[in-house]
C-alpha cells in the first residue's frame, strides 16, 4: 500500500489554508491593537488639517498585451516577419516600492492623499515560436501535435525603476473603537528613471511615462502613538506604452498595444 507524503496532503488543501490564514490575519490585527494598546488611542492625526506618514509596499505586476490584426490574420502573418511566432503571453512578476504619505483632511471621513513613491518593477513576456520543422501531422483528419513539434519558448524581461506620483481620495467609515474601514481611489502619473536610449536595448521596448487609475480598500488600526493601515490597491495603466520601432523585428508587427497592470499590498504608517 502506497503512502502519501504529508506535503501532498497539505497541497490539496492549499487554497483553504491560505484563505484561513488571511481571515485570521484580518481579524487578529484589530483585536491585537485593541487588546494590547487599549480602546482609547491618543493618536491625534485625525484632527489635524495636515498630517504625514510613510509606507512599504509589495506588488505583483504584469502587462496587458493586445495582438495586432495582422498577427491574427493567418493569411497575412504567414508571409510576415512574425510568421514563426505562435503566441505572446505576459507573466506576473513581484517587486516592491516605498514612499511617503501627505494627508489633507477635508472632513472626518474624507481625505486627499499625495503619496509619492519609488517602485522597482520587472516585466516578463513569454514568446512561443513554431518549430522550424513540421508543426503537426494530419492523420485521418485529426491534428496530432507532439511535444517535439511545439517549438521553442523564449522569455524576455525588462526591468524598470519608476517614480510614481499618485493623487488619491480616501473615504473612511466612522471610527469603531480602534478601527476604520476605508476605500481609496484616484490617478497616478509615473515616469521611468532610465532614459529611452537605455530602454531601447530591451527585446520589447516600452516608453517611460504613463498615467494610471488606482482603486483599493483597507482598514486603519489605532495604536497608542500611531496608526497602521494595511491596504490592497489595483492599478491599471491608460497609455499605450509600446514602442514598435525599436522592438525585436520578429515581434514588431505582432503587438498593437501594451499597458501596465499591478496589484499592490501597502503597509501604511501614519
Amino acid at each position: 500500500m502506497q503512502t502519501t507524503h504529508i506535503w501532498y496532503k497539505l497541497n490539496l488543501r492549499r487554497n483553504k489554508i491560505v484563505l484561513s490564514c488571511i481571515v485570521l490575519f484580518l481579524v487578529g490585527i484589530p483585536a491585537f491593537g485593541q487588546g494590547m494598546f487599549g480602546l482609547s488611542s491618543n493618536s491625534g492625526s485625525d484632527d489635524r488639517t495636515l498630517s504625514y506618514g510613510f509606507f512599504l509596499a509589495a506588488h505583483n505586476s504584469t502587462l496587458r498585451l493586445k495582438y495586432s490584426d495582422r498577427f491574427l490574420d493567418q493569411a497575412t502573418s504567414s508571409t510576415s516577419p512574425f510568421s514563426e511566432v505562435r503566441s505572446i503571453q505576459t507573466k506576473f512578476s513581484p517587486g516592491f516600492s516605498l514612499g511617503f504619505i501627505g494627508i489633507l483632511r477635508l472632513h472626518d471621513q474624507v481625505q486627499l492623499l499625495f503619496t509619492p513613491k519609488v517602485g522597482f518593477y520587472e516585466y516578463k513576456t513569454e514568446v512561443s515560436y513554431f518549430n522550424d520543422q513540421i508543426d503537426s501531422e494530419i492523420i485521418g483528419g485529426d491534428v496530432i501535435v507532439s511535444e517535439e513539434n511545439l517549438g521553442k519558448i523564449m522569455e524576455y524581461s525588462s526591468e524598470a525603476t519608476m517614480v510614481e506620483l499618485p493623487l488619491l481620495f480616501k473615504y473612511r467609515s466612522v471610527r469603531f473603537n480602534n478601527t476604520r474601514m476605508y476605500f481609496i481611489g484616484g490617478g497616478s502619473y509615473q515616469f521611468r528613471t532610465k532614459s529611452q536610449d537605455e530602454a531601447n536595448v530591451d527585446d520589447i521596448v516600452m516608453t517611460g511615462q504613463d498615467i494610471s487609475l488606482e482603486a483599493g480598500m483597507g482598514f486603519e488600526i489605532y495604536f497608542k502613538y500611531f496608526k497602521f493601515a494595511p491596504e490592497i490597491r489595483f492599478s491599471h495603466g491608460l497609455n499605450n506604452i509600446y514602442q514598435a520601432e525599436n522592438t525585436r523585428p520578429d515581434l514588431q508587427g505582432a503587438i498593437e498595444s501594451i499597458k501596465r497592470k499591478s496589484i499592490t499590498i501597502y503597509l501604511n504608517f501614519q
